[in-house]
């Protein structure tokens, strides 16, 4: 898969993309990511990227030229392309949307800045504005390296368990169970028995429950959300009796 960015601060990428999971799907060529400098295709000596509003106020608004040159620049992958431009205004970003964009060929992120972007670029080149939260950060290179992170490990070989991606929280609409390693014993706290019984069914309806635990607890607007099986309507009961027991 492959993703291009449009910035006008590429050195942020950097070490990022050299690290961890990600650095390792670049190696193996699973992912292959572009950096573009949006300054690169500037007009003047200075590479001015952004110019005062029509109609005042306070801010700056990146101009629509160097972006659109920029987005000229990109060389086409595959016939599956989204344009997507990170912005508070977006749609707020969800594992959905994850699931979604890994099946493109290619995703071009364009980061804005300062007040925004040219309206005239969002109407006619960007195909989605993404946001990923309520909040406001001071460029859209933080939200790009959010998708491309959360896209890539959906990504097959990209994550070193087949089911790993699956497991996680909000895939199945849940926060995930409590995990745990060696030492068996820690500080005279010691993993559940049950993750110690080699009965995998056992294991599996133990991590559920936790889950939905965790979920009640933490998140459980996500409860409302999600279509309720036999079996989690059971779990969910025994979870309710326990608390009336308490």
């Amino acid at each position: 898969m492959r993703f291009d960015i449009l910035t006008i601060f590429p050195d942020m990428f950097s070490a990022y993309l050299r690290e961890s999971i990600l650095g390792k799907a670049v190696k193996k060529g699973l992912v292959d990511i572009g950096i573009i400098n949006i300054r690169n295709f500037a007009e003047d000596i200075h590479n001015t990227t952004d110019d005062r509003p029509y109609g005042g106020g306070d801010g700056m608004v990146m101009k629509p030229e160097p972006i659109f040159r920029a987005l000229e620049s990109v060389e086409k992958v595959g016939d599956r392309n989204l344009i997507i431009l990170l912005s508070p205004q977006g749609t707020k970003f969800k594992q959905a949307d994850a699931w979604e964009l890994s099946g493109f060929h290619q995703i071009i992120l364009v980061c804005g800045r300062y007040e925004g972007v040219d309206e005239r670029i969002v109407s006619h080149y960007i195909d989605r504005e993404i946001s990923v939260g309520d909040y406001i950060l001071t460029g859209g290179e933080l939200g790009a390296m959010i998708i491309i992170d959360t896209v890539s490990r959906l990504i097959p070989g990209v994550l070193g368990g087949a089911r790993s991606n699956l497991e996680d929280s909000f895939e199945d609409g849940l926060l995930e169970y409590p995990q745990y390693t060696r030492p068996r014993i820690f500080r005279g706290k010691e993993v559940p028995p049950v993750l110690l019984s080699g009965d995998h069914e056992k294991i599996r309806l133990w991590r559920k429950k936790e889950s939905f635990k965790r979920t009640l607890k933490k998140r459980p607007d996500l409860l409302q959300k999600g279509i309720l099986s036999l079996e989690d309507k059971m779990i969910l009961s025994s979870l309710q009796e326990e608390t009336d027991k308490d």
